[in-house]
């Protein structure tokens, strides 16, 4: 906790952090249930050392999720119990991160490689979007964001992919990239290839061709 306090956009590492802290220590409940105060005059002795037990634990994750704040933050709540304080806090900036991760997604779904257009800038900038979206708590692995990447690719790219599909390949994003790159450069070479061959084709059915006398 101590190594990222919270400073309003790095909400959901930061809570990620958080829900790590107390269930390490049996108690997670206090972020999730609010302490309700009791009349000590009514309830039974086993009620009572259950609230004390509660109020406590509730206190020292309160100390801890305020001492781990910007030092602007930790003024607002001084005075909360660790649910509402959880609770404000969401109010905050979760809804900045929806947000955050609706533009992520939407660019992600953008990047579809045009016809002809090359794999090395495009591969980078979803990885980029990826990344983003792991920061913002969404569970994204490589595997599935290859998947997209395939996805997105123009048809030039079909024979790859049912190869791909066919071998049951598994690697990293980085791998992927690399052999795409390397795909896209063999592509080139046999295009390449493929026009000289197709123009020295039409130079050589030109010869032997007789011009007409003009009458």
């Amino acid at each position: 906790m101590s190594k990222e306090k919270l400073i309003g956009p790095n909400y959901m590492d930061w809570m990620r952090n958080l829900n790590m802290t107390p269930r390490y220590e049996g108690k997670q409940h206090v972020l999730e249930k609010p302490l309700v105060e009791i009349d000590h005059s009514t309830v039974t002795p086993e009620e009572i050392a259950s609230f004390n037990k509660h109020s406590d634990d509730v206190t020292k994750v309160a100390c801890i999720m305020v001492a781990n704040m910007a030092p602007e933050l930790p003024k607002f709540y001084e005075d909360y119990w660790t649910h509402e304080m959880t609770l404000d806090l969401a109010r905050k900036f979760d809804k900045k991160a929806r947000q955050e991760r609706f533009e992520v997604v939407k660019s992600l779904m953008a990047c579809k490689l045009k016809e002809g257009e090359s794999v090395c800038p495009h591969i980078p900038k979803m990885k980029r979007y990826v990344k983003q979206l792991q920061r913002l708590n969404v569970s994204f692995d490589e595997e599935l964001a290859v998947e997209m990447v395939l996805n997105y690719l123009p048809p030039s790219y079909d024979q790859f992919i049912l190869t791909y599909h066919l071998n049951n390949t598994e690697m990293t994003f980085t791998q992927f990239h690399n052999l795409l790159q390397a795909v896209e450069s063999g592509m080139k070479k046999n295009h390449a290839h493929s026009a000289t061959s197709t123009h020295v084709l039409a130079i050589g059915s030109e010869k032997g061709k007789k011009r007409k006398a003009h009458s």
